[in-house]
């Protein structure tokens, strides 16, 4: 969403000259630009020259040490306004009432159903909760068939009531069902409408009334723009909501939205979605997505993506295979398929610092992966934790059985193999005590 963004601050900082201190004169294209990325960014010009008047401000007569130049002191500013633009801290959810109850409001089109199955997956699987899932939408058509398919894919249990109008009914009626069934959180998906009326307003409060919610968030398209901040004070001055919550995050879009309404409505981003996969769900980290932004990747959300994976025992088996040159096409298929699981993967590559720049332009095609699985599918078991059996006539099966060439497998192999043999090497590197002696003497790129 932000590549646009990014590329904008990132020449803007590129024109800042001078040593010693940052001045007035050198300052002053470099602020514009950073004005005019934000403004292209679907920010609203009143909060973009606010934003670059403080950054302007912090910045005249700071002085520059010797080892950082004018710009990475003006791109430590702005980062730290960015963060407190968007929210400055994280904010998570309140589940602590038993049961916690959650409401949901927004649009029609912003997402609100969709979010509630991914929010009651993600309380359910990473918090250890047991979720009630409630259909108060009685408007929209399919509105109830589309909530009870997303409870069956995540095995959460949705309360319904299909031939009752009333949405506070069918919410009260939720609660005590949940109180008895041991529930420990409820999450009610409300009607949106098309635009915002007076009926729509009248009819949210009179739920919100009823059931007395531990937490109200509006769920805002983050494709809407500045649309999407508008509405959002609106919904806000109705129901005080305690948060926000954006999705289609991973779109092709300004993302002023994103950036600004936190500052407008004055109420935490607390939780966005990243992709149409109903585990496509992160809380929203206001300084990690400034230094995503700014091209500094976000190694702790890669990180913390990485421990959800992973599995300690498995990985001293796969450690000890490595040692003694035993890593098969198994092991390689279940790290593959781990990796995967951890989302997509140019996301995650654009997570790592500096990398996000380098793979811009880079089509990474999600698919090639089948192409490897499909390859390591057909082979036997014997082969595939014994590489060292291929010949002509099995390199042809597999090419026959998984759809490629006999080039590609040949290829695969081949990389395969020496793959091994490097991750033999660091290993071995590492149990010495040598691990950072093969660098010694050597320039690394930067």
């Amino acid at each position: 969403m932000f590549e646009n963004l990014s590329d904008r601050l990132d020449r803007a900082f590129k024109t800042l000259k001078g040593q010693g201190n940052i001045t007035e004169i050198n300052v002053a294209s470099t602020i514009k630009e950073i004005r005019r990325a934000l403004v292209d960014a679907d920010v609203n010009y009143k909060i973009a020259k606010d934003f670059t008047d403080t950054v302007k401000e912090k910045a005249l007569g700071e002085k520059v040490l010797t080892a950082v130049s004018p710009g990475q002191l003006l791109t430590k500013i702005v980062q730290d306004e960015l963060t407190e633009l968007m929210g400055r801290n994280s904010s998570e959810i309140n589940t602590k009432s038993n049961p916690a109850i959650i409401l949901m409001s927004g649009l029609q089109g912003s997402g609100k159903t969709t979010f509630s199955g991914k929010l009651a997956k993600y309380l359910k699987e990473k918090k250890n909760k047991k979720p009630l899932l409630v259909a108060c939408d009685v408007y929209r058509p399919a509105a109830i068939d589309q909530i009870s398919v997303l409870g069956e894919q995540i095995d959460v249990e949705v309360y319904k009531e299909v031939e009752n109008k009333n949405p506070v009914k069918i919410a009260s009626n939720a609660i005590q069902q949940a109180k008895s069934n041991g529930n420990d959180i409820v999450i009610v998906d409300t009607a949106g409408r098309l635009a915002i009326d007076e009926q729509m307003m009248t009819e949210i409060a009179d739920v919100k009334k009823a059931i007395n919610p531990d937490e109200i968030l509006f769920v805002v398209d983050a494709m809407t723009g500045q649309d999407a901040v508008n509405t959002a004070k609106a919904f806000n001055d109705v129901l005080n909501f305690d948060g926000v919550i954006m999705t289609k995050l991973d779109g092709d879009t300004r993302g002023g939205a994103a950036l600004s309404i936190s500052h407008v409505v004055g109420k935490p981003l607390k939780m966005v979605g990243t992709g149409e996969k109903l585990e496509d769900i992160d809380v929203f980290h206001p300084d990690r997505m400034a230094q995503r932004i700014l091209g500094m990747g976000d190694i702790v959300s890669l990180v913390e993506r990485a421990q959800e994976q992973y599995d300690e025992e498995e990985a001293k088996k796969i450690q000890k295979k490595i040692r003694k040159n035993q890593f098969d096409f198994n092991d390689f298929l279940t790290q593959l398929n781990q990796i995967k699981k951890m989302g997509n993967f140019k996301d995650l590559l654009g997570m790592v610092p500096g990398m996000g720049k380098a793979i811009k332009d880079v089509d990474i095609d999600e698919n090639s992966f089948k192409k490897i699985e499909a390859m390591i599918l057909s082979m036997t078991q014997e082969e595939r934790t014994n590489p060292q059996l291929f010949n002509g006539t099995r390199r042809k099966r597999i090419a026959e059985g998984s759809g490629n060439t006999i080039q590609e497998v040949n290829q695969f192999v081949k990389q395969f193999e020496d793959m091994r043999k490097m991750m033999k090497t660091f290993s071995k590197m590492n149990m010495s005590g040598r691990g950072m002696d093969m660098f010694k003497g050597m320039k690394m790129p930067r």
